[in-house]
């Protein structure tokens, strides 16, 4: 692993930081681990790569506890009562509907099940089968069947669709449980993306979720996606779709980081021009975001996804001191892109990180002078 980390910051420094070398009075460079000259990421409190939780954005202990303890005992009733006690409007509701939604999946997938074996995620089968009026275990179990189509089937084969359409009646049953509930409409934004709404129908949807959550950071992020080019719309839909968002948003609301996120999805696939980091539309997403992360509420949940994307722009763009500041406020948990696109999302995180400490080393900077 200590050969892979060196070779990619390596790969990364020659696209990334070969003109900053010659221009700054502090050139950037990585060293062996263990080198007297090795910026080292442990000395700013930072995780070791092996420590850094891949499941989340951001710290949710309740969350994990439940999880452990629902895995461990294959007991639904502890997720049930998490959601019903978390607020249905609100960022984290979703997330851990997500969470456990994962989790189901994932364990069906390490245990599918065969002759004398129970299949893993049975609790959640369990939980719809005995509680079939709960609204929490109805939301979960169409984000699920959302997962498991992107997981096990390749969009626009038939197994794909029909497992999409059972996820679709799914959103459908739980959004009648609960008709205030934005969640099952949640949902079904990943349903539409992949079944291919028309924009009529598309639309439709999003009034929904616009009348029960109109900032739903989580909600725009996914309706995000239908809007980018590499699915139903372009570049120009989805800057407008973020725009628009960011434009309208209330004081304190996370919204206007979305710009960020459609420059995000719509990045050359290979760019060796520093420079594009540092251009008008990037710097100007970029101090969106950065403004939305500072008059946001420190307890907002969505904090995580926006910090994490930071650090990616800003190392790109080479301002060292300002992703040091994401950094320590979002070390610990990688679960958020743009490092859940990688097959490691430890490492790449973990890649980008040695990069911002060099950088800030580099630059004067020392753990002495980081405010945290």
């Amino acid at each position: 692993m200590e050969i892979l980390w060196v070779l990619m910051a390596l790969v990364m420094l020659g696209f990334v930081l070969l003109q900053l070398s010659r221009r700054r009075r502090g050139a950037v460079g990585l060293v062996e681990p263990g080198h007297p000259d090795a910026a080292d990421p442990a000395n700013y409190g930072f995780a070791r790569e092996e420590e850094l939780d891949v499941r989340m954005p951001g710290p949710d202990q309740d969350l994990l506890d439940v999880l452990d303890l629902v895995q461990r005992s294959q007991d639904y009733r502890g997720a049930q009562q998490l959601l019903a006690g978390t607020e249905a409007e609100g960022e984290r509701r979703w997330q851990r509907v997500q969470a456990f939604a994962g989790a189901a999946s994932l364990e069906l997938r390490q245990r599918p099940g065969g002759v004398g074996e129970t299949p893993g995620g049975q609790w959640l089968r369990v939980w719809r089968a005995e509680a079939p009026k709960d609204a929490g275990g109805a939301a979960v179990h169409a984000e699920f069947l959302v997962q498991q189509a992107w997981r096990t089937a390749t969009p626009g084969t038939d197994e794909f669709r029909i497992i999409m359409e059972e996820a679709k009646a799914a959103c459908g049953e739980a959004a009648l449980l609960a008709p205030g509930d934005p969640i099952p409409y949640l949902v079904e934004l990943s349903v539409a993306r992949g079944l291919g709404y028309s924009r009529e129908e598309f639309e439709q949807l999003w009034l929904k979720i616009l009348d029960r959550a109109p900032n739903h950071m989580g909600a725009h992020l996914a309706a995000l996606q239908y809007w980018c080019e590499k699915w139903h719309g372009s570049r120009e839909l989805a800057y407008s779709f973020a725009e628009a968002a960011a434009a309208r948003a209330p004081r304190g609301s996370l919204l206007a980081a979305m710009p960020l996120f459609a420059v995000f999805e719509h990045l050359p696939e290979v760019n060796l021009v520093s420079g594009f980091y540092q251009s008008e539309v990037v710097t100007k997403a970029v101090h969106g975001a950065l403004h939305a992360v500072h008059s946001a509420r420190p307890d907002d949940p969505m904090q995580a996804h926006v910090r994490h994307l930071l650090v990616f722009f800003l190392v790109r763009g080479e301002r060292w001191a300002e992703a040091m500041n994401q950094l320590t406020v979002i070390d610990g948990h990688v679960g958020a892109l743009p490092w859940t696109l990688s097959a490691d999302p430890a490492a790449e995180f973990a890649v980008y990180r040695a990069l911002a400490v060099a950088g800030y080393e580099a630059n004067g900077g020392s753990p002495a002078t980081l405010p945290h």
